[in-house]
């Protein structure tokens, strides 16, 4: 999403600067060119030379090196994120004061904004910064963090600047297309598992990765997203409703409750097919459990089929072998608009990886084959079948 976009990076006299190094490296990672401006503070911190090396583009630090860099970068830039943002940083620009290059740059650019505040809490609660802080959010400048943690003072409290992923996931929010912001999609993600007994379960390898990219992109596309997901360890995105489950039976009635506000759902989780006909109350001795009787879960996504109204509805298919056949069937008998059939034995394309190579087939009998990709392009390319199928009316 960041392809062939100029991200201008502010970094100030903050002991957190170092970590904007990794931030660099994490935007070009994502396709976009980065440039650097540094106050003389943040060069106390970290060498120009560093974020040079790792950009592959010239360190601006000097207001009066070229006279004209302030308009040139500001002209060129798609995104102007500070991070870290420095109380002083902060109130400065707030109040139009330009007396270096960061500041100045921050007078000349009108696009939108990203600021990271990295501080000591008790700066972080003074009125002028928080004054400033809601002045510039009134104005368009979106705020991520900061986090509540140590900080470098030793002391605990909330100033430690966003982690680099949450700063990365906002600059693609801020610079995303807001084509879903009428929609309310309700995505199901992860595994269920089943208890057994006090200790053991039956449950899948599914790690909630595609589930969890499906809730990012469309939070980033401006839909209200609600996420229920069975046990991961993935952190639930910002700015979702998460509902979290654990097994089918819960899984199903989360789903239930939500479905009336939804205008698409996406039942991207791995759902346990079985589950114990008993769950023991005690551990079961080896010895007595040389056999488990099951019975069937339910049909969350065939539940939904039956009642879904106008909603757009997407099933997912994972199968051992080609499968085409078996996904049409589960299309038809599950009354989806699409199914995304995924081959779990290819290799990149199974559970617990962050690639995917998937087949989608529509109502209308389209099939689709896509290369391998990462779950994170798979998604955006599931919202837009879910967008175009809104935009005809399915």
């Amino acid at each position: 999403m960041l392809e062939k976009r100029n991200i201008l990076l502010g970094v100030t006299g903050s002991i957190a600067a170092y970590r904007a190094v990794d931030l660099v490296r994490r935007l070009i990672d994502e396709g976009a060119g980065v440039r650097v401006v540094m106050t003389e503070s943040a060069c106390r911190f970290v060498t120009p030379y560093l974020f040079e090396t790792i950009s592959g583009n010239p360190v601006g630090t000097d207001l009066f090196a070229d006279p004209f860099t302030h308009i040139t970068l500001a002209k060129e830039s798609h995104l102007f994120v500070i991070a870290p943002a420095t109380a002083n940083t902060i109130n400065k620009i707030s109040c139009g004061i330009a007396d270096n290059l960061l500041s100045t740059l921050w007078l000349a650019y009108e696009g939108p904004a990203l600021i990271a505040p990295a501080m000591n809490s008790r700066m972080y609660r003074h009125p002028t910064v928080q004054k400033n802080i809601v002045a510039m959010e009134k104005a368009g400048v979106t705020f991520v963090g900061p986090e509540t943690g140590s900080l470098a003072c030793g002391e605990e409290g909330e100033g430690r600047m966003a982690d680099i992923p949450d700063i990365v996931d906002a600059a693609l929010t801020t610079l995303a297309s807001r084509d879903l912001a009428d929609q309310n999609i309700l995505i199901t993600a992860g595994p269920t598992r089943e208890s057994i007994d006090p200790v053991r379960f039956i449950s899948n390898r599914s790690s909630g990765k595609m589930g969890y990219s499906l809730a990012r992109a469309a939070c980033r596309r401006g839909a209200r997203v609600t996420l229920i997901s069975g046990p991961s360890a993935l952190r639930p995105p910002a700015g979702v409703t998460f509902v979290p489950v654990t097994t089918a039976m819960e899984m199903q009635k989360a789903v239930q409750r939500c479905l009336n506000r939804s205008t698409a759902v996406v039942m991207a989780a791995a759902v346990s097919d079985y589950a114990p006909a008993e769950t023991a109350q005690v551990k079961l001795k080896k010895k007595d459990a040389t056999s488990i009787k099951l019975k069937k879960t339910p049909d969350i996504l065939k539940g939904i089929g039956r009642s879904r109204g106008k909603r757009v509805l997407v099933g997912f298919a994972a199968e051992s072998g080609r499968g085409l056949a078996s996904a049409k069937q589960k299309l038809k008998e599950k009354n989806c608009d699409l199914i995304v059939l995924n081959d779990i034995s290819r290799e990149g394309a199974g559970f617990d990886v962050d690639t995917n190579q998937v087949t989608m087939i529509d109502r209308g009998g389209r099939v689709t084959d896509y290369p391998l990709m990462q779950k994170a392009d798979v998604a955006d390319i599931i919202l837009d079948r879910i967008n175009e199928m809104k935009r005809k009316g399915k």
